[in-house]
């Protein structure tokens, strides 16, 4: 998966988790962000981390740190422009920082089913996952064009252009987040 950049989207604001960065916190003794780069990195061939706080931290990571460009937390869209710019490769997968057990074939299946789409996007079974996309970096001036329209819902961008859902239902737990103290605290 050499043709495939990596990148974490870490760039929120974590406010159901009262406001913290939610990539940071501690899950069974190490940062989530840390249990989504051990996943992710065997299937990319570069890691990107979309961050706008706590910069240091992300960076001592190991991996490049890029924040939005668009202020104001505009949300995973606003990271995967930040993300799409810099990248080294024709395909950005992008997953969340608050997802530490995301599949090991994610890259993989969803590559497979691409063909001559311009996104693909992990489904299990009626859910759709939009942050769990596989997206083609040629559509850096078509994102920027949806972004500079008022657009922010990833869902409403990727509908427009030419995508596929892939079906993980083997997999439909690999999908869960960690989006309050509560959820975090039982696992």
């Amino acid at each position: 998966m050499a043709a495939v950049s990596g990148l974490v989207l870490a760039g929120g604001l974590g406010r159901r988790m009262g406001g913290v960065d939610k990539g940071l916190q501690l899950l069974r003794g190490k940062p989530m962000v840390e249990w989504v780069l051990e996943r992710l990195a065997p299937q990319v061939g570069e890691i990107l981390i979309n961050a706008n706080q706590n910069l240091d931290q992300y960076g001592k990571l190991g991996h490049r740190v890029v924040p939005d460009e668009i202020g104001g937390y505009a949300g995973p869209l606003a990271g995967l422009h930040a993300g799409l710019k810099i990248a080294s490769h024709a395909l950005v997968m992008t997953v969340p920082c608050d997802s530490p057990f995301l599949p090991p074939d994610l890259v993989s299946r969803l590559s497979g089913q691409l063909k001559d789409h311009q996104v693909a996007v992990a489904r299990t079974g009626d859910q759709t996952h939009p942050v769990f996309a596989l997206v083609r970096k040629s559509l850096l001036k078509n994102l920027e064009a949806f972004l500079a329209g008022g657009g922010r819902k990833i869902d409403a961008w990727y509908g427009s252009l030419a995508h596929l859902e892939v079906r993980f239902d083997d997999e439909a737990d690999a999908f869960r987040n960690i989006n309050t103290m509560e959820e975090l605290n039982r696992e």
